[in-house]
């Protein structure tokens, strides 16, 4: 396994590889009885996401900070799939009170909820407090998703019993999940400004995406509940998270090098589309994924105490502000 996932040009057991495109992984399959929200769908692999699931005909809802920004996602996306169901919300994952608002707002106006994609991010940011007093990183790619798929479980089980097809909850990682020890669930480190290292800061966020994932799959399988849980590195990819790193002069220089092994866009959103629509994925839970193929994370990653700390430590975070009151 090399650091772009499965080695670059070679298909895995599942039949495609880090060169699969979203719409090649998904070919044939019928998505007209799924609805789906797609986290940071906005730009980048999270928009090609949304049309490639709306595509195959799934009912796609696009969460983003301001209406504005959305309708427009949503205007291009319907220029390029006429046919799409798509519907804009607002929502900005950084902050717990706007989360809430739209797992309310989807729950009232919306009866069934199928696939739900924890793609939103913001990588190496200059460090920077949420709203909610919380490391921005941990906060938007951790923290707002954990609030959020805990709102939405209660109507994606319903949905799964009332309709019989399971759910599935994707959480889009990174391979940088590697450069974490796991030593991040203590608020006070988190907001540490002096030992705040970006890209450590970024790795933290990612671990807690698999963690998540695998607490989420350990609790579905205890329930027995009809739903899914999985993670994946999407492979290196030139978007929007890449726009602090560009401001490193250094890293900078180094970027149209990398940009020759980098996965375009098209390739970056296969594997989601793969976990959220292929059947080879049926009640396949608690893996993580890279280039449409079962991969294996560190050690860390796979620890199932760890795991549980974290829902416990995000529970806290969610349930009290950093003075103590209820949110």
């Amino acid at each position: 396994m090399g650091l772009w996932g499965w080695p670059w040009g070679r298909r895995g057991p599942s039949g495609f590889g880090g060169r699969s495109t979203a719409e090649e992984v998904t070919t044939g399959i019928d998505a007209s009885h799924l609805t789906a929200i797609v986290t940071g769908a906005t730009n980048g692999i999270g928009k090609e996401t949304a049309r490639v699931l709306a595509l195959r005909g799934a009912e796609v809802i696009i969460p983003a900070r301001t209406l504005e920004s959305g309708l427009k996602v949503k205007e291009s996306l319907a220029d390029q799939v006429p046919a799409s169901k798509l519907h804009v919300m607002e929502m900005d994952l950084s902050s717990l009170s706007s989360v809430r608002s739209f797992a309310e707002s989807f729950n009232l106006s919306h009866k069934h909820l199928n696939l739900l994609i924890n793609n939103a991010g913001v990588m190496a940011c200059p460090f920077q407090l949420s709203k909610d007093g919380i490391e921005l990183q941990f906060a938007t790619n951790h923290v707002g998703h954990f609030l959020l798929t805990n709102l939405l479980l209660d109507k994606m089980k319903q949905t799964a019993r009332e309709t019989g097809v399971q759910g599935r909850i994707i959480n889009v990682s990174s391979i940088a999940h590697k450069g974490s020890d796991g030593s991040c669930l203590d608020l006070n480190k988190l907001n540490d400004k002096g030992r705040y290292i970006a890209f450590a800061a970024y790795s933290h966020s990612k671990l807690a995406n698999i963690l998540h994932a695998n607490e989420l799959s350990r609790r579905f399988q205890e329930e027995g509940c009809k739903l899914t849980a999985n993670s994946l590195h999407p492979g290196v990819i030139a978007t929007n998270l890449f726009r602090y790193i560009a401001s490193n002069r250094v890293l900078e220089s180094l970027l149209p090098v990398a940009k020759l092994f980098l996965k375009g866009i098209p390739q970056g959103a296969a594997t989601t589309c793969y976990l959220a629509l292929h059947p080879d994925v049926k009640d396949v839970s608690g893996k993580y994924f890279a280039a449409c193929n079962e991969v294996i994370p560190t050690a860390v990653a796979r620890d199932a105490e760890l795991a549980k700390k974290l829902w416990s430590f995000s529970e806290e975070l969610v349930g009290t502000s950093v003075e103590g009151q209820p949110k």
